[in-house]
This record gives structure tokens, C-alpha cells and sequence, in this order.
């Protein structure tokens, strides 16, 4: 038997392309972030989620929600899914981290770098990696959305594809978006890549 895991990035925020959000409280989704969720459901509602595992953030936690309504599952909160601690970045602008020298390494050599005052992104993929296996440890045979964070989802997928974290911004995970992987224990493989709701 194998464990399908299908990896949802939360929906689109007001702050998406133009501030680093990461752990900031209070960050929503929008409008559109919420019908982006919407339309996810509806991919998700035929896929047989028996569980939704969600990242404790807000706009992941509101994601996750609309998603267990449409699919009608349980839904949990799990740590192992949270956004990068950014550390000092943590709500600043994108235009002004451009003159940072430190998030141009950062961007550039994401397998050794660290957010100062965060965590690095090999520690983010520890974590979504651990989360991953417990699904296949716990749930055989069975399907488990998890909602979480573009790096985080990201870096699950370089593990899964055995891909250097220096290659984490060579694909794209868009809001709302469903990746799908297919694991048992000691390996697995990706389905599908970026899916969005037409």
C-alpha cells in the first residue's frame, strides 16, 4: 500500500509579491484568496482526503478550513507544516530587503544560508519531511492534504525529488495550489506538480 499526500499552499494574501509575511499574526486571506481556497475544495472533494493537516498559521488554518468543509474531514493542526521563522525579515517589504547582502545568499545558497534570527531552510525541511513520513508511518492506503507554506511545500518536494535546497526557487508553488506525492515506506515519487483550479 502507499500513502497519497497532497500538499496545498494557502490561498493568496494582501500581502502575496509584496511583503515577506512569514510568522506575522493576523495575516488573512483575501477575497480572492478565499475563493482560490474555494475552487481547491472542489479539486479536493473527489481525491477521498480522509484527514487535513494544517500549518498553525492563520491564512493556512483559514485555507485548511474551507477545504475540510468542501471535503468534509477532520481537520488538525500541525506544527511540522508552520512557515519559515524569518527571523528579523519577518514583515519587511520585499524592495527593502533587495539591499539586504544576506537575503541575496539567502535566495541564492538556500541548502547553507539562515534567516538571521530564524531557521534555515534545511531545518524547515526537516520539519515538513518528519510530517510527511508520520502521514505514511500513520495513514496506509489512505489520502492526507497537508496546508502549508510555498518554501515549506517546496522543500518537501526537493526531498522527495532529491534536489539540492540551492534549487528551491526552480519551480513554482502558487496559491492554492495542489502538489501530490505518493510515498511508502523508504520512498516516493511526485504525481503532480502545481496543480490550480481552473
Amino acid at each position: 500500500m502507499a500513502t497519497t499526500i497532497i500538499l496545498v499552499r494557502h490561498g493568496t494574501t494582501a500581502h502575496l509579491g509584496h511583503r515577506l509575511s512569514g510568522r506575522m499574526p493576523g495575516v488573512a486571506l483575501t477575497p480572492e484568496g478565499r475563493a482560490e481556497a474555494q475552487a481547491a475544495g472542489r479539486l479536493l472533494a473527489v481525491r477521498n482526503v480522509s484527514l487535513m493537516l494544517h500549518s498553525p498559521i492563520e491564512r493556512a488554518a483559514e485555507t485548511a478550513a474551507i477545504l475540510a468543509e468542501a471535503c468534509g474531514t477532520p481537520l488538525e493542526s500541525a506544527p511540522g507544516l508552520t512557515e519559515v521563522d524569518f527571523g528579523r525579515w519577518t514583515g519587511c517589504g520585499f524592495a527593502e530587503l533587495q539591499g539586504d547582502p544576506d537575503w541575496h545568499r539567502w535566495n541564492a545558497e538556500r541548502g547553507s544560508a539562515r534567516a538571521p534570527g530564524g531557521e534555515s531552510m534545511a531545518e524547515a525541511q526537516a520539519r515538513i519531511v518528519a510530517t510527511m513520513d508520520a502521514a505514511v508511518r500513520d495513514h496506509d492506503g489512505r489520502t492526507v492534504a497537508m496546508v502549508s507554506h510555498s518554501d515549506v511545500i517546496r522543500a518537501g518536494i526537493a526531498a522527495v525529488l532529491g534536489l539540492s535546497l540551492d534549487r528551491l526557487l526552480g519551480f513554482d508553488v502558487d496559491p492554492a495550489s495542489l502538489s501530490t506525492v505518493v510515498a511508502g515506506p523508504g520512498w516516493a515519487r511526485l504525481v503532480r506538480l502545481n496543480e490550480v483550479a481552473a
